[in-house]
């Protein structure tokens, strides 16, 4: 199951095209115009999220995690049943900018539509290019459509917060900014959507843009702060170990991308030109800090080569398992690729557990999703493996809390709860509390619309 925030879902755009007109169907472009458009939906990271485990390209029904529960991603191939073949310029425009289906329904912002609407005009045309003339026809359905528990299941609603927190206005350049500044700032904000998974949410989902790429939540995986601050944030990276990063390569001393991370490197942005990547990364270097009065120190500068062999050596297993204490655990399942005292292999290809991002932020949850579900990547070896068929909760726990306090930051913890919760990728990210937010005010606003009619009812009667 991919894993996002409460947006996420269909496709980018960029380039520029002749003229089209949303009248009538696309006219063949120029194969150098569809290979653009297919560079952009890469951009996008289209793929990512509508391609099903050993599913057709762009066909969809991967579930993705949200916080109201799965979202099952739609066939956006050229079908004229099933996908968006019938689609003309301007219903493509309205879903990428505006999060409308060409029935005229609401998309539900797990499509990243609050990014792509800084896409431009002729950006949005050479993407629709690509997706009608470069994109395999699949006339098959998702075998899962998204069936969200009441209110989220009503479409309509999102009109109201569409309204509310929504900004379809396209991307304006920053004149007193470099064009490789304002190249970044328009992948970032747009294709990229970088904001959809690092700034933090309101109550209401909304991203909240005091915050900006400040960290948030996405499907059980902590999204870290990416502002320039030098503690909260990467401010202590250089524009060099950023490309790298993006390029899926090792960094040492910072640790590996995971989750959705991985995914958004392996499939979106090592493809992306030298060019594109230092655009991003110079912009990126440039945001605004957001501080956590809390952080003492940057996330990869906890930790150091230490063992606890001692008090292994010797040491009978416990016949309860789950009684295995972290040194038992980590000699167990980690010493062999990690090695003894957690210094990895040279050139960080098996990474260092000290001064590694994974164990140094105050979340732990990105900790406990690789220990259960490992580090998988596309077009790579995937080194790190899943032991949630291997280990318990407890066990997990354990271990979990040992690395913390060995390697990583001490004053982050580690809960059975949240493994429990973290273990099943289908609810990792689920949010009870907005459920019963959202049922509240919308009792709420009943009775305050009950008591409005009832409020016109007497004047009328009294006149």
């Amino acid at each position: 199951m991919k894993t996002l925030t409460f947006t996420h879902l269909f496709a980018g755009a960029l380039l520029a095209t002749t003229a089209w007109t949303s009248a009538h169907a696309a006219e063949p472009a120029a194969g150098a115009e569809i290979e653009r458009g297919r560079y952009l939906a890469t951009a996008g990271d289209c793929i990512a999220c509508h391609t099903a485990p050993g599913g057709k390209p762009m066909a969809g029904g991967l579930a993705l995690a949200s916080p109201m529960g799965p979202i099952y991603s739609t066939n956006i191939t050229p079908s004229k049943t099933q996908g968006i073949g019938s689609y003309t310029l301007e219903q493509f425009t309205a879903a990428l900018r505006h999060g409308k289906r060409a029935d005229g329904a609401n998309l539900y912002p797990a499509m990243p539509y609050t990014a792509y609407a800084k896409t431009s005009d002729e950006d949005i045309a050479a993407m629709y290019a690509y997706f009608l003339q470069g994109v395999s026809a699949v006339d098959e359905a998702p075998a899962r459509q998204t069936d969200l528990p009441f209110p989220f299941n009503i479409r309509a609603s999102l009109g109201l917060w569409n309204a509310m927190f929504h900004d379809a206005t396209p991307f304006k350049a920053d004149l007193s900014q470099t064009p490789e500044w304002n190249r970044g700032a328009y992948l970032s904000q747009g294709l990229a959507h970088c904001t959809t998974c690092h700034t933090p949410r309101t109550a209401l989902m909304a991203e909240d843009h005091q915050r900006s790429l400040g960290g948030g939540e996405v499907g059980g995986w902590h999204a870290p702060n990416i502002t320039s601050d030098k503690t909260s944030g990467i401010g202590g990276w250089s524009v060099e170990e950023l490309v790298t990063y993006m390029r899926g390569l090792p960094v040492p001393g910072k640790g590996p991308a995971a989750g959705p991370m991985a995914e958004a490197i392996d499939h979106s942005l090592k493809h992306l030109t030298p060019q594109d990547l230092k655009a991003i990364a110079v912009y990126i270097q440039s945001v605004p800090a957001v501080a956590n009065d809390k952080a003492r120190l940057a996330a990869d500068r906890f930790g150091q080569a230490r063992d606890d062999l001692d008090s292994v050596r010797g040491t009978a297993l416990p016949r309860d398992f789950d009684a295995l204490t972290g040194p038992q655990l980590y000699d167990a399942y980690c010493a062999s690729c990690h090695q003894a005292q957690g210094q990895g292999s040279d050139g960080d290809g098996l990474p260092a557990l000290f001064h590694n991002t994974s164990l140094g932020h105050a979340n732990s949850n990105n900790l406990v999703q690789v220990l259960l579900h490992g580090i998988h990547r596309v077009g790579t070896d995937s080194v790190m493996p899943a032991f949630a068929h291997e280990l318990s909760d407890r066990q997990v726990t354990t271990l979990s809390n040992y690395l913390l306090t060995t390697y990583g930051n001490p004053e982050a913890k580690v809960s059975e709860a949240q493994v429990a919760k973290l273990r099943d990728p289908a609810t990792a990210g689920t949010d009870a509390t907005l459920l019963t937010l959202a049922r509240a005010g919308m009792a709420v606003g009943a009775v305050a619309l009950l008591a409005l009619i009832a409020w016109l009812m007497r004047r009328r009667r009294q006149r």
